[in-house]
C-alpha cells in the first residue's frame, strides 16, 4: 500500500514522467476538462516561477512578464473585438441600404453619410438627397410609380437573397462552427468542456464576414450574441500565445469568460452590462480576479468602439433616448402588464423554437440547410417590403420606437394633430389627439408585431450567425410603443378619470410612449433569455435613460417570474439540452432521494469495472485493455481480489507513456510489466524490463462512499467541476460516476430521456 504522506501530498500529482513529454495533461474533442487539475497544475507552475524568480533579474523579469501577461492578452481582446465590433457596424448600415439604393459621389457610403456629404440637402427632406439614388430612379429613370416600386421590391429581395445565399454557403464550406448564436456553445465550453475548432481562426474570419452579410439581408437576426462568439474567437487566439494560458485550460476559460464580457460591451456599447452579462448568465467559475480582468476588457473594447464611431453620433450607446417627463406611480401598471407579456412572448418563443429546431435535427429538413435559409429569407423580404416598419433595419425599428416625439420628428409616429395657439418650450409639447399617420402606425406596428413573433420562430438556429437579443427586443417595443399610445390617448381623453386626476393635467406633457417601448423591449428580452440584473444595467447603458431604472426593474422581473411559472429554461439552457452538451446548470435544483449506489457503474448484471492492478499487469495487457474500452481513465487497485483503491490513471496519458516508453527506454516490449508503485516488484531474473508509471497516477482521485445522497454528489460535480468519482466502501473500490452519468440520471428524474447527453 502507498504510505498516507504520499496520498494526501499533491506535490507529485501534476508530475508526469522523469521527463515531461509532449500533449501530456491535454484533453481530447468532445470530453470534459478536469478542473482541479487545472488549479493543482496553475499552483505548481506559480510555485516555479515564484521560486526561480529569487534566483536571478532575468528569472525576476519572467515573472513579472508572467504576472502581466493577463492584462496584455485583455487589451488586445479589447482592441480587437471593438475594431471587429465597429467595422461589422460600418458594412451592415452599408448593405443594408444597399439594397434599396446607392449614393453616386462614393458607392461605399450608406444613405445617412452619402446625405451628410451633400451641400444640397435641407433638414426637411434630410433623406432625400440628389447624391443617394434608389435603384429605380438609377436603372428607369423613374421614383415614383407601379413600376419604379416592382422594380425596387424586386431587387429588395435580390440583394436579401444573394447576401443570405453568400453568408449560408461561407458558413457551410469553411466553419460549419459558425452558425447560430454561440452563447449555449460558449456557455457550455466555459464550464469545461472541448469544443475544438469552435474558437478557431477560421470560425472567427467566417462568423466575422457572415454576420454583416446575414444581418444585411434583413432576416429576423440580431449580431450581438454572435458578437460574444467573434469576442470569444479572439480571447481563444490570444490566450494560445501566451502559454500560461494555452497549456492550461481552467485558466483559458478564465480570458474567454472576460471575452464574453467584451463582446457584450461592443454588442451595446454596455461596457457593465457586458461583465454582468458574463457573470450571470455565460461564465461557469468566475473567480473576483476574473472580475477585474472583464472590466478592463469591456472598458477597452468599448473605448475602441467610441474612437472608430460607427453610429456617426459620437455616442457609444445604441439607441440615445432623452425623455423630458418623469414616470408616475399609476404607469407602473401597464409596465407590469407588459412585464406579463414579455413572459408569456418568451415562453411561446421557447416552446416553439425548440419544437421546430428539434424537427430539424429529426427529419429530412435538416438535410438542406441553404434552401431553408433561402425560402426564410425569400419569406421575409417578400412581407418585409411593403411594411416600412418591417423594411427598415431592426436597429432603426428600436431607436425610432423608442425616441419622444420632439418638433422636429418627422416619424408617422410623431403624427399628432397640433393645437395651433401653442406657444410652449420646443421640447415640452403636451399630449395631443392622434392624428392620422399615428393610426396608420398602429396597425402597420401590429401588422409587423405578428410578422416578427412568427419569422423569429423559424429564424433562429439556421445555419447562420443569428443573435436573439435585437429580434426580442423589437418585439417588445413594438408591443410597448402600442400600448404607451393607447395610454397617452386614454390619459388625453379621459384626463377627469381618477387614475389620471392627480397627475394629468390637460395640456400637459404626461405620458411618454417611447418609454414603454423602452420597457416592452427589456421584458421580452428577459422573458426569451431570463436575464434580470445585467438585462436592466444593459437598456439603461443602451439607452442611457438612468432614472427609469424602476420601470425596466419591475417588467424585468414580472418577465422572469411569468416566464419561469410555465418552465425555468431560459432560450440558451433550451438550446444546450437541445444539442445534449454535457451541461450542469448551477441554477437547476437536485431534490430527489437517490444514493451514489444508485447512479455508479456498473450496475447489477453489467460486467466488473475496468481496473488496472498496481503491479501485475503487462504493457500488452493494459494495451488490450484500452483497445477494447473507450473509458476516459482507470481507477488502480492492488490487485484484483482486494480491489484497494491506489489511484487514477488517465486513458490518454497512459496511451501517451507507453508510446513515449517504447521510443525512447530500452527493453520495453509487450510483455514488460507495468507498475504503479515506488520500488519495482520482484521479477524473475530473465524477464524483460519493468514499466514504471507512478507519476501520471493522480493518488488523490475524488472519492464518496456508496452511500453519499446524490444531492451531495451533484453539489460536488458542480461545484468542483469534476469529471468522475470513484465510489468506495471502507476503502474497496465499487464503482465509478462520471459527468455524464450525473446528467443521464437528472434526465431521468426529469421523465426525460437520458439516452439525449450525448458527448462524453
Amino acid at each position: 500500500m502507498v504510505n498516507a504522506g504520499e496520498m494526501n501530498g499533491s506535490g507529485n500529482l501534476m508530475d508526469f514522467l522523469d521527463e515531461p513529454f509532449p500533449d501530456v495533461g491535454t484533453y481530447e474533442d468532445f470530453h470534459t476538462i478536469d478542473w482541479l487539475r487545472e488549479k493543482s497544475r496553475d499552483t505548481d507552475r506559480h510555485r516555479k516561477i515564484t521560486s526561480k524568480s529569487k534566483e536571478s533579474i532575468w528569472e525576476f523579469i519572467k515573472g513579472l512578464l508572467d504576472a502581466w501577461s493577463g492584462w496584455v492578452v485583455m487589451l488586445l481582446i479589447g482592441l480587437l473585438a471593438g475594431t471587429l465590433a465597429g467595422v461589422i457596424d460600418l458594412a451592415v448600415d452599408w448593405m443594408t441600404d444597399l439594397k434599396e439604393g446607392v449614393c453616386l459621389s462614393a458607392f461605399w457610403y450608406s444613405h445617412e453619410q452619402c446625405c451628410w456629404t451633400s451641400n444640397e440637402t435641407t433638414f426637411e427632406d434630410r433623406d432625400k438627397c440628389p447624391l443617394w439614388q434608389k435603384w429605380s430612379e438609377l436603372l428607369v429613370n423613374q421614383s415614383e410609380g407601379a413600376s419604379a416600386y416592382i422594380l425596387n421590391y424586386f431587387l429588395y429581395i435580390l440583394w436579401a437573397l444573394s447576401f443570405a445565399f453568400l453568408a449560408v454557403s461561407l458558413v457551410r464550406v469553411f466553419a460549419p462552427y459558425a452558425c447560430g448564436s454561440g452563447i449555449p456553445e460558449i456557455k457550455t465550453i466555459l464550464s469545461g468542456f472541448i469544443i475544438r475548432g469552435y474558437l478557431g481562426k477560421w470560425t472567427l474570419l467566417i462568423k466575422t464576414v457572415t454576420l454583416v452579410l446575414v444581418v444585411s439581408s434583413g432576416l429576423s437576426l440580431g449580431k450581438e450574441g454572435p458578437l460574444v462568439h467573434v469576442a470569444c474567437c479572439c480571447g481563444n487566439f490570444f490566450s494560445s500565445l501566451f502559454s500560461k494560458y494555452s497549456k492550461n485550460e481552467g485558466k483559458r476559460r478564465e480570458v474567454l469568460s472576460a471575452a464574453a464580457a467584451a463582446g457584450v460591451s461592443v454588442a451595446f456599447g454596455a461596457p457593465i452590462g457586458g461583465v454582468l452579462f458574463s457573470l450571470e448568465e455565460v461564465s461557469y467559475y468566475f473567480p473576483l480576479k476574473t472580475l477585474w480582468r472583464s472590466f478592463f476588457a469591456a472598458l477597452v473594447a468599448a473605448f475602441t468602439l467610441r474612437s472608430i464611431n460607427p453610429f456617426g453620433n459620437s455616442r457609444l450607446v445604441l439607441f440615445y433616448v432623452e425623455y423630458h417627463t418623469p414616470w408616475y406611480m399609476a404607469e407602473l401598471f401597464p409596465f407590469i402588464l407588459l412585464g406579463v407579456f414579455g413572459g408569456l412572448w418568451g415562453t411561446l418563443f421557447i416552446r416553439c423554437n425548440i419544437a421546430w429546431c428539434r424537427r430539424r435535427k429529426t427529419t429530412q429538413l435538416g438535410k438542406y440547410p441553404v434552401l431553408e435559409v433561402i425560402v426564410v429569407t425569400a419569406i421575409t423580404a417578400i412581407i418585409a417590403y411593403p411594411n416600412p416598419y418591417t423594411r427598415q433595419s431592426t436597429s432603426e425599428l428600436i431607436s425610432e420606437l423608442f425616441n419622444d416625439c420632439g418638433a422636429l420628428e418627422s416619424s408617422q409616429l410623431c403624427d399628432y394633430i397640433n393645437d395651433p395657439n401653442m406657444t410652449r418650450p420646443v421640447d415640452d409639447i403636451p399630449d395631443r389627439p392622434a392624428g392620422p399617420g399615428v393610426y396608420t402606425a398602429m396597425w402597420q406596428l401590429a401588422l409587423a408585431l405578428i410578422f416578427k413573433i412568427i419569422i423569429t420562430i423559424f429564424t433562429f438556429g439556421m445555419k447562420i450567425p443569428s443573435g436573439l437579443f435585437i429580434p426580442s427586443m423589437a418585439v417588445g417595443a413594438m408591443a410597448g410603443r402600442m400600448v404607451g399610445i393607447g395610454v397617452e390617448q386614454l390619459a388625453y381623453h379621459h384626463h377627469d378619470w381618477i387614475i389620471f386626476r392627480n397627475w394629468c393635467r390637460p395640456g400637459a406633457d404626461c405620458v411618454t410612449p417611447g418609454l414603454y417601448a423602452m420597457v416592452g423591449a427589456a421584458a421580452c428580452l428577459g422573458g426569451v433569455t431570463r436575464m434580470t440584473v445585467s438585462l436592466v444595467v444593459i437598456m439603461f447603458e443602451l439607452t442611457g435613460g438612468l432614472e427609469y431604472i424602476v420601470p425596466l426593474m419591475a417588467a424585468a422581473v414580472t418577465s422572469k417570474w411569468v416566464a419561469d411559472a410555465f418552465g425555468k429554461e431560459g432560450i440558451y439552457e433550451a438550446h444546450i439540452h437541445l444539442n445534449g452538451y454535457p451541461f450542469l446548470d448551477v441554477k437547476d435544483e437536485f431534490t430527489h432521494r437517490t444514493l451514489a449506489t444508485d447512479v455508479m457503474r456498473p450496475r447489477r448484471g453489467e460486467p466488473p469495472l475496468s481496473v488496472l492492478t498496481q503491479d501485475s499487469m503487462t504493457v500488452e495487457d493494459v494495451e488490450t485493455l484500452i483497445k477494447e474500452t473507450d473509458y476516459n481513465g482507470f481507477p488502480v487497485v492492488v490487485s484484483k481480489d482486494s480491489e484497494r483503491l491506489i489511484g487514477f490513471a488517465q486513458r490518454r496519458e497512459l496511451i501517451l507513456a507507453i508510446k513515449n516508453a517504447r521510443q525512447r527506454q530500452d527493453g520495453i516490449v509487450s510483455n514488460s510489466i507495468m507498475y504503479f508503485t515506488e520500488e519495482p516488484p520482484e521479477l524473475p531474473a530473465n524477464s524483460p524490463h519493468p514499466l514504471k508509471l507512478r507519476r501520471i497516477l493522480n493518488l488523490s482521485p475524488f472519492t464518496v462512499t456508496d452511500h453519499t445522497p446524490m444531492e451531495t454528489v451533484v453539489d460536488i460535480f458542480r461545484k468542483l467541476g469534476l469529471r468522475q468519482c470513484l465510489v468506495t466502501r471502507s476503502g474497496r473500490l465499487l464503482g465509478i460516476i462520471t459527468k455524464k452519468d450525473v446528467l443521464r440520471h437528472m434526465a431521468q428524474m426529469a421523465n426525460q430521456d437520458p439516452e439525449s447527453i450525448m458527448f462524453n
